[in-house]
């Protein structure tokens, strides 16, 4: 059996301003997705992280490049790239970049690098 290909799209921690957060840094933001990257790997899931830049054009880019690879069974967006408002237009645009790719594609959303696995298996119960 395969295992199944999810694609996990964040905002690259080094771009992220940490302000508002005491005691977050890039750094610790890395090694939570690491970890969520782990957990992941050790349910059977084969995934793929792709960090944005803050560049509206340049995120879309980077989304269609992971794409050259084939299909996803599933597309995990961060809730950093979601709730922040900064990021609302490259949010707005990775979105309707998946959609062209992949049209049906399911999403599914984490509240944290630690909910990504939780995350990922409800995105994997949408499949049809």
């Amino acid at each position: 059996m395969t295992a199944p290909r999810v694609l996990q799209i964040g905002m690259d921690p080094e771009v992220i301003d940490f302000s508002p957060w005491p005691g977050q840094n890039a750094a610790a933001l890395r090694a939570r997705i690491g970890e969520a990257e782990a957990a992941l790997r050790g349910a059977g899931v084969d995934v793929t992280v792709c960090l944005l830049p803050d560049d509206v054009d340049f995120a879309e880019s980077t989304v269609r490049e992971f794409f050259t690879a084939g299909p996803f069974d599933v597309v995990e967006i961060g809730s950093g790239l979601r709730t922040s408002h900064e990021y609302t237009l490259v949010f707005e645009r990775v979105v309707n970049t998946v959609a062209a790719l992949q049209p049906g594609a399911p999403f599914c959303f984490n509240d944290s690098p630690e909910t990504t696995l939780d995350a990922v298996r409800r995105g994997l119960d949408l499949r049809t």
